[in-house]
């Protein structure tokens, strides 16, 4: 069991997943987990965000951050449904690029993982230049798990 866990979330099946692994993973009496979302702009096509509708290519920053609370707010939804407390779960949506957001939260955090799915939206992107999940394995100093 962790004390407590990072758990980035893009809106993919895989980042749902990697939730899903965490509140399993997770130490059921004071564990912590904290949620966070870094919106980004997508370059392909519009695609489901965990159930909650499509993200068009070329939207705001403002669009991206209220669908990043939608779904974060989804996540917390999920994440007590799954057995975790009020105060077991905490969250944050920041900006900027997300290998660097994601090591920076971890480190501030003192976390004992962070789990996250191999996989995000970006694909495509992930193909060209290295998944967001590798380069965060690479570079963290806690334990990693990817989720497929």
């Amino acid at each position: 069991m962790f004390q407590s866990i990072l758990v980035p979330l893009d809106g993919s099946e895989h980042s749902q997943m990697a939730l899903h692994v965490a509140c399993k993973l997770i130490s059921q009496t004071d564990g912590q987990i904290i949620l966070l979302h870094v919106p980004e702009p997508l370059e392909h096509e519009p695609l489901m965000v965990w159930g909650l509708g499509a993200v068009p290519m070329g939207s705001t920053q403002e669009e991206r951050d209220k669908v990043g609370q939608a779904l974060l707010d989804k996540a917390i939804e999920d994440a007590r449904s799954q057995g975790l407390g009020q105060n077991a779960i905490t969250y944050e949506l920041m900006h900027g690029d997300p290998r660097q957001v994601i090591l920076a939260k971890a480190k501030e955090h003192h976390v004992d993982a962070i789990v996250m799915g191999s996989r995000g939206l970006s694909d495509l992107k992930g193909l060209v230049i290295g998944s967001i999940a590798h380069r965060v394995s690479h570079a963290a100093d806690c334990r990693v798990i990817t989720v497929h």
